[in-house]
């Protein structure tokens, strides 16, 4: 069988990727080099060499990375936390940003007292990436997910049953609209953590080819000012949480501010905190449940 040197392959697959203006060009080579060989990117000049059909089934991927397809989509694969997510066409593909509001939900979760098993409550879990990572990070939590899209769910129970499999603990799924007043009244002041990332865009933002293409609008936007979800969400979070519950919200990096007002507003929150992201752009807003106040 023909074999030919990885090396100068991954250069001429860059090459193709920075023309097509994809954002990370030799990042994406890689991955999707990796992905061929069923290798880790890490390990992946370990493998010097790629046979013929391979090399085939490389440039055929990269052919449609530069169509600006979405790396996830060609690989089957995002992360968060510790587990591996299934993502395709029809549910949102998350982002490393959101890795920073998972990083905050499991620090709170560890100051929650051990008397009781902490619940988790995921608003517009999509893929289920938020959930599963924190049912795997904390198997002694009950965790639920809303989702309202049948398409988007039907990636988060694969995604569960595959974790299920792997023998993390089940989460339980609700297929729902986190706008209703009365969503998941049996868990009102039971939970002590609540996280989301809505559809929070602003109607007619511009967006790059992978976005505007292929996540599901569904996903992305929020109506004009990108807060027509996130609105009656913090009632919801309100409800929901026991006193010295934890809530993150992510948001269009314009929206820091006018949603760190509304949780302020509904005078059941404290330690309203605005989190950028690694570039430094505002990001999450995290607040926690006063012991007392409005209920």
């Amino acid at each position: 069988m023909t074999r030919v040197q990885l090396r100068p392959v991954l250069v001429e697959a860059t090459e193709v990727l920075d023309a097509a203006g994809v954002p990370s060009p030799r990042v994406d080579a890689e991955q999707l080099a990796a992905h061929v060989l069923g290798v880790e990117r890490s390990r992946l000049l370990l493998n010097p060499l790629i046979g013929a059909q391979q090399l085939a089934d490389y440039r055929a991927l990269v052919a449609r990375r530069a169509e600006r397809v979405p790396l996830q989509h060609l690989t089957g694969r995002s992360y968060m936390g510790e587990i591996d997510l299934t993502v395709g066409p029809g549910v949102f593909v998350p982002r490393p940003e959101t890795e920073l509001l998972f990083a905050w939900a499991l620090a709170h979760l560890e100051a929650v007292r051990h008397d009781h098993t902490p619940v988790v409550v995921d608003l517009c879990t999509g893929s289920g990436a938020l959930a599963l990572a924190l049912a795997h990070a904390r198997p002694d939590a009950d965790v639920h997910a809303v989702e309202l899209d049948p398409g988007a769910l039907g990636w988060a129970r694969r995604n569960a049953d595959r974790c299920v499999a792997d023998g993390d603990t089940p989460i339980t799924l609700h297929h729902d609209d986190v706008t209703d007043p009365h969503l998941l009244t049996e868990l009102d002041g039971y939970v002590d953590l609540v996280v989301a990332n809505p559809p929070y865009i602003p109607d007619g933002a511009e967006l790059s080819p992978e976005v505007a293409r292929h996540d599901p609008h569904r996903a992305l936007f929020g109506g004009p000012d990108g807060l027509d979800v996130i609105r009656p969400l913090v009632p919801l979070i309100g409800r929901l949480l026991r006193p010295g519950g934890g809530a993150a919200i992510e948001h269009d990096d314009s929206n820091g501010a006018e949603l760190a007002r509304l949780l302020a507003a509904d005078g059941r929150f404290t330690g309203i905190v605005e989190h950028p992201d690694l570039a430094g752009k505002p990001r999450f807003v995290a607040a926690v449940r006063c012991a007392v106040g409005r209920s």
